[in-house]
C-alpha cells in the first residue's frame, strides 16, 4: 500500500521556479509561504477512455506539474492567485458552502474541487484560511491532465493546511471523486498516477481496489509528446460525458441480453466479471448483441424496460440531456479491444522480446485507429500529427488523454530522436505561425528519470 505523500525541505535558492513562486507569493500577500506542494501531469501510454469502464490503464507521470505556495491565514477565507495573468484571482469564505459552477469551469473551481473533497472526507465544518499562489507547467487542455493535477495539488494543500493525513491511495480516490463536482465523469486514472507515480517508472493502474504496478519500459526508445495545438476542455463540452453515457448504456444492454440484473451494472468491466468471460468473448458478445447503427432513445428504453424519464434521470448526465442517438456498438468494441491492448502492452514490457519496440508500436497504432474510428475522439489535426510522427521515425504513435485535440505520444528509437524532433518541428510547427509560437512547450521528450512525484515542501 502506498505511503503518505513525502514531506521534504525545499532548498529555495537552488530552484529558480520555487524562488520565482516565493517572490510572487510575497508580493501578493506581503509574507513568505509556509509550505509548497506539487502534483505532476501525466501521459497515458495506452488505455484510452477505459478507466471509467473499470479497466486498467498504463500512464506515467511527466516532469511538468502544478506547484502551489501556501500559508495558513486568519482571514477566514481561501485566497487563490495564479502566476499566469490570464487566470484571475478568487476568494471564498471558509464559513460558506463551497459552490462549484460546472457551467463555468474556471481554474479556481478545479482547485476548489480538491478543497471540497478533503473537507467532506474529514467532515471539516470550518476549514482554516489559506493564501495560495499556483504555478503550472502542464499545458492546459492538452490531454496531459493539467486539471486533475490541479485538483490533486489542491487536495494535498488542504490536507496539509488542516493538519490531516491520508495515504496516497486514499488521496487519489478522493480527488477522483471530487473532480466530478466540475461535471467530468472520469474514471480515476489521472488522479491515481499523479499520487502513485514514481520517478522513472510507468504504472499499470487497476481499479476496485485501486493499485499500481511498476512497468519497466524498453531501454531502446523514448516517448515524445507533441501537442496538436487544438484545445479541448473536458468540463466545458459534452464530448467526454457522452462517451461515458454511451458506455454505461452499452453495459446495460449487454447485461440485459444475457439475463443479468442490469439495474446494478453500470460499467463494461462489471458485465465481463458477472459473465466470467474473456475480453475476446466480450468482443464477440458485442458483435452478437449490438448493431453498428446508432440507437435512439426509444429503442434503448424498450430494450431495458424503462421510461423516458428514467432514461434521462438514471443514464444521462446533466450535460448530455440533449443527446438523442448513441453509438453503443462502436464504444463497447473500442473499450474491450483497448483493455486487451493494455494487457498485451504490459506483457511485452515484462517479457522483453527482441522485437519489443515493434510489438509495442503496433499496439499504440492500433489504439489510435480505434480511438479515431470507433470512439471518434480524435480530430483532423491529431490524425495529421500522428501520421507525421510515424513518417518521421516513430514506431508507434497515438493520441493521449481525452482527445478531440491535445497531444499525441510517440515511441521513438533512441538513435532517431534528433531526426524525429527536427522533422516534426518543421513539418507541423514551423509552417504555422500560431503553432510555431507554441512549439517550445508543445514538443518535448519525456524524461523518465525526472518525472514528478507528489510532494509537500516545508520551509
Amino acid at each position: 500500500m502506498a505511503s503518505n505523500p513525502p514531506k521534504t525541505v525545499a532548498v529555495i535558492s537552488a530552484d529558480n521556479r520555487l524562488q520565482a513562486l516565493k517572490s510572487a507569493f510575497e508580493k501578493k500577500y506581503g509574507d513568505s509561504p509556509q509550505f509548497y506542494a506539487c502534483a505532476p501531469g501525466r501521459v497515458n501510454l495506452i488505455g484510452e477512455h477505459i478507466d471509467y469502464c473499470g479497466y486498467s490503464v498504463l500512464p506515467m507521470a511527466i516532469e511538468q506539474n502544478i506547484l502551489a505556495a501556501v500559508s495558513v491565514n486568519k482571514s477566514g477565507s481561501i485566497k487563490l492567485a495564479n502566476i499566469n495573468p490570464l487566470y484571475k484571482d478568487y476568494s471564498v469564505s471558509c464559513s460558506e458552502d463551497i459552490a462549484i459552477d460546472r457551467d463555468n469551469p474556471k481554474w479556481y473551481y478545479y482547485f476548489l474541487c480538491g478543497v471540497k473533497g478533503i473537507q467532506e472526507n474529514f467532515g471539516i465544518t470550518n476549514l482554516v484560511g489559506m493564501s495560495c499562489v499556483v504555478d503550472g507547467t502542464v499545458p492546459p487542455s492538452s490531454g496531459l491532465s493539467s486539471s486533475s493535477a490541479l485538483v490533486c495539488c489542491a487536495g494535498l494543500v488542504t490536507m496539509e493546511a488542516n493538519q490531516k493525513s491520508l495515504s496516497k491511495v486514499a488521496l487519489a480516490e478522493i480527488c477522483a471523486k471530487c473532480e466530478r463536482y466540475i461535471g467530468t465523469e472520469g474514471g480515476g486514472m489521472d488522479q491515481s498516477i499523479s499520487f502513485l507515480a514514481e520517478c522513472g517508472k510507468a504504472k499499470l493502474i487497476e481499479f476496485n481496489p485501486l493499485c499500481a504496478t511498476d512497468v519497466k519500459l524498453p531501454a531502446g526508445a523514448v516517448f515524445v509528446i507533441s501537442n496538436c495545438c487544438v484545445e479541448m476542455n473536458k468540463a466545458a463540452s459534452s464530448h467526454f460525458n457522452i462517451r461515458v453515457v454511451e458506455c454505461r448504456i452499452a453495459a446495460k444492454m449487454l447485461a440485459q441480453a444475457r439475463g443479468l440484473d442490469c439495474s446494478r451494472l453500470v460499467k463494461l468491466a462489471q458485465v465481463q466479471g458477472e459473465l466470467e468471460a474473456s475480453l475476446d468473448e466480450m468482443e464477440a458478445l458485442v458483435e452478437e448483441v449490438l448493431h453498428p447503427e446508432p440507437y435512439n432513445r426509444e429503442e434503448i428504453c424498450k430494450a431495458l424496460g424503462i421510461t423516458t424519464a428514467q432514461f434521462c434521470s438514471e443514464l444521462l448526465s446533466s450535460n448530455t440531456q440533449h443527446v438523442t442517438h448513441f453509438r453503443l456498438y462502436q464504444r463497447a468494441k473500442h473499450v474491450y479491444s483497448e483493455a486487451r491492448r493494455v494487457l498485451r502492452f504490459k506483457h511485452v514490457c515484462d517479457s522483453e522480446p527482441a522485437d519489443a519496440l515493434k510489438l509495442l508500436g503496433d499496439l499504440m497504432n492500433q489504439s489510435h485507429s480505434s480511438c479515431r474510428d470507433l470512439y471518434e475522439c480524435s480530430c483532423p489535426e491529431l490524425d495529421q500529427l500522428v501520421e507525421l510522427c510515424l513518417k518521421s521515425g516513430a514506431v508507434g504513435s497515438r493520441l493521449t488523454g481525452a482527445g478531440w485535440g491535445g497531444c499525441a505520444v510517440s515511441m521513438v528509437p533512441v538513435e532517431k530522436v534528433d531526426v524525429f524532433l527536427k522533422a516534426v518541428r518543421e513539418g507541423y510547427y514551423l509552417n504555422d505561425p500560431r503553432r510555431a509560437a507554441m512549439e517550445k512547450q508543445s514538443l518535448f521528450v519525456t524524461n523518465r528519470r525526472r518525472g514528478s512525484t507528489v510532494k509537500v515542501y516545508r520551509i
